[in-house]
């Protein structure tokens, strides 16, 4: 069946059977699922985004609509089953796949039938096609994932003719010099905006067409991640768009254990590392207003580790998400199936073994009763203990232009990590700015001192420089760490007239900024800003043991100029109403614990305990529900935590009572705040059976019942 009959014969079920778009829907919590509604992974989010348009569809999106959810829908725009365009009678479109230069073809995974498409006119004809039944049925949102193009491709027949098309030239090897190499990623990076671009205007003007509006949303890998890994993804280009109305970040353990550089060691960072892919993620959203979703899988694609092992990196990631309060929605997990219904080994690693092991129970209930926390984080009171807030880093998506050869820049992303790491590391929120939002109203508000380079990733546009000229006049402090030296300062570009001289990048600013790059290692005064120039790559001062004090102490310097004191943390910690979140680091200021005396619930331990104190140690994490504060701030009676969905909350009276739902086979616990002891409970249906225990000291009843896939009422009479 063609997808164009297929779209027909969904409409027309559409409209027998009820199918129509409802009203849009909360949408502050998400998750991806590619099989039908089952109650073992029933988790009461507000939206299914239901995976792949194929025959069983329609049945999926009845399923979960009927069950209460929004629908999204999601597939992929680089890969996906698109056997039907990528089969033909003569076997398989090879030349718009992405090729090596030894002809090899990039491949999705172990799959020998889904590859790495390049995004012709045809292509994107057809995903048209394949986004039509997404339409019809009524999805309030679509969702095109990861549009992903290697930097080591660039040989098909299909990007030559590309090449041809969008430079005026004949193709030329992208490993024959770094300007081939910067030229094709820049093409890369070119179709896929233009493939987003197309589809999107065609949701938007079938939706129309159809009385309804539809969101177009791209999840995506940071580009922090994308960088590292070697791909090419039209990332903040995108905010160009006018149909393009937010991300989903696609940062978990996966990307955020990937091992970097810091005082000359390499090794995992998943907690500073994540952070900071979900600050790039911000900085492209952050001048824009769209929408942003944060990711923490609870696992991640390699079925290798131990559950111990992601647990561990699964609280690294989602306590650095919570670190960033201006963002409130989150996909709470992809693929709940493989997390609620897989299996995985008992050892690390262990890939010859049969010993493994499904979901432990308390790592279950711990992520039922953190993604319940998600759906409250957009608070009104937001409180920061962490080093000086105000310091920007500087990122371009051409940082994806230089990672393959014939000179790739830094493999382990030394060049954007040797000037990110140490802040973190010291407890500094370090907040990216997106070189391409530059020009929207904002993007530098509420930044005291910005570092920047050009090692590594280059400006593609003059106007950014202007933009910088301004704001240090006006007062800022920039603070630019680059020693020139990089190769792919001589591609030709708008800086050296298309590569007519050898002016370097920074020579342009430089210029409008009356400096000179003669003027290094010292603070110099412009208007009302400051400008300091450090001689060295940030590579180099990544690989140096003394590397992050020599830019802490300039980073001070800096501040010192406009009358600020540096502040350092070994940890981070932040109120969001309630919610206390906090990591100590290793690697730091110190080996300090952090401790917090109070009376709050442990969010991060299934058994939802009140404790008095929590000790954090350097490489420990945190989120509690401050139970004083939620008294001095909140009503009577709450239900503070729980390993289920809580909605409807509601004191009639003297009767407090809310609705529980969540999967199958976990256990639902639930913490409730409350004036006294309850004298009664009842529950309906009424042959659920339950546990209740009352807590003096804190004020809490703790409730306990297996969790259904469906309505739980509990009401509790107060007198």
């Amino acid at each position: 069946m063609t997808f164009v009959r297929c779209s027909l014969a969904l409409l027309l079920f559409a409209l027998l059977f009820g199918l129509a778009a409802e009203a849009e829907g909360p949408d502050r919590t998400c998750f991806q699922e590619a099989g039908h509604w089952q109650p073992a992974i029933d988790l009461g989010a507000d939206m299914a985004i239901v995976y792949g348009v194929n025959d069983s569809f329609a049945d999926r999106v009845r399923q979960w609509r009927e069950k209460g959810y929004s629908i999204g829908m999601m597939t992929g725009i680089a890969w996906g089953g698109y056997d039907d365009y990528y089969r033909t009678a003569d076997g398989f479109k090879k030349d718009e796949v992405q090729t090596r230069k030894s002809g090899k073809l990039y491949m999705h995974g172990d799959s020998t039938t889904v590859g790495y498409n390049v995004p012709t006119d045809a292509y994107i004809d057809y995903i048209k096609q394949v986004v039509n039944p997404a339409v019809d049925l009524g999805a309030q949102a679509i969702f095109l994932e990861e549009p992903e193009y290697w930097a080591e491709a660039g040989w098909s027949e299909a990007f030559k003719e590309e090449w041809l098309r969008f430079y005026g030239e004949p193709w030329q090897e992208p490993d024959s010099s770094p300007d081939a190499q910067y030229r094709a990623s820049k093409l890369k990076y070119e179709l896929y905006f233009k493939a987003l671009r197309e589809v999107f205007r065609h949701i938007k003007e079938r939706a129309a067409a159809q009385g309804r509006e539809v969101e177009c949303h791209v999840p995506t890998h940071s580009l922090n991640s994308y960088a590292q890994w070697r791909i090419v993804s039209p990332m903040s280009h995108l905010m160009d768009l006018e149909e393009m109305d937010g991300y989903i970040a696609q940062v978990w353990t996966g990307t955020a254990r990937t091992p970097n550089l810091y005082r000359g060691v390499q090794k995992e960072r998943t907690f500073e590392s994540g952070f900071l892919e979900y600050s790039q993620m911000v900085a492209m959203v952050r001048p824009t207003g769209r929408k942003l979703w944060f990711l923490a899988d609870p696992i991640e694609d390699n079925p290798n580790y131990s559950w111990r092992n992601y647990k561990e990196n699964y609280e690294c990631t989602v306590i650095s998400s919570l670190l960033w309060p201006e963002n409130y929605r989150y996909e709470i997990m992809p693929w709940p199936t493989r997390i609620f219904k897989g299996s995985y080994p008992k050892v690390d690693l262990d890939t010859k073994s049969d010993d493994r092991e499904g979901i432990p129970a308390d790592y279950a209930a711990e992520l039922m009763a953190v993604t319940n926390a998600l759906n409250h984080m957009d608070q009104d009171k937001v409180e920061y203990d962490t080093g000086t807030q105000g310091i920007g880093v500087l990122v371009s998506d051409t940082l994806m232009f230089q990672r393959a050869a014939p000179r790739g820049s830094d493999a382990l992303l030394s060049n954007l990590y040797g000037i990110a790491m140490p802040l973190v590391k010291h407890g500094i929120p370090a907040r990216f700015v997106q070189m391409e939002t530059l020009t929207q109203p904002g993007a530098l508000d509420g930044i005291h001192l910005l570092l920047m380079t050009y090692d590594g990733q280059k400006p593609l546009k003059p106007d950014y420089h202007e933009v910088l000229d301004q704001w240090v006049r006006g007062g800022g402090a920039l603070l630019f760490v680059d020693d020139g030296s990089d190769p792919y300062n001589r591609v030709r570009e708008w800086w050296n007239d298309e590569g007519k001289n050898d002016a370097l990048p920074q020579d342009d600013l430089f210029r409008r900024l009356g400096i000179s790059s003669e003027q290094a290692d010292t603070p110099v005064a412009v208007d009302g800003g400051r400008v300091y120039v450090m001689n060295i790559s940030p590579t180099r001062l990544a690989k140096q043991t003394e590397g992050a004090e020599r830019l802490m102490q300039a980073v001070a310097l800096m501040l010192q100029q406009k009358g600020i004191t540096l502040q350092t943390r070994n940890y981070m910690k932040l109120r969001r109403g309630p919610f206390l979140i906090a990591s100590v680091m290793d690697e730091s200021i110190s080996e300090q614990p952090l401790s917090l005396q109070g009376s709050f619930i442990d969010l991060l331990d299934a058994a939802l305990p009140v404790v008095k104190e929590k000790t954090l140690e350097p490489g420990q994490r945190c989120l509690l529900f401050d139970l004083d504060w939620a008294a001095a701030h909140h009503a009577t009676a709450e239900v503070a935590a729980a390993s289920c969905r809580v909605r409807e909350e509601s004191m009639n009276g003297s009767i407090f009572s809310f609705v529980t739902r969540g999967p199958e086979n976990v256990r639902a616990r639930m913490r409730i705040r409350l004036p006294k002891a309850p004298e009664t409970i009842t529950v309906a249906p009424d042959d659920t059976e339950f546990l209740s225990a009352w807590d003096s000291s804190s004020g809490t009843l703790m409730l306990e019942c297996d969790n259904q896939a469906k309505d739980i009422r509990f009401s509790l009479q107060l007198q």
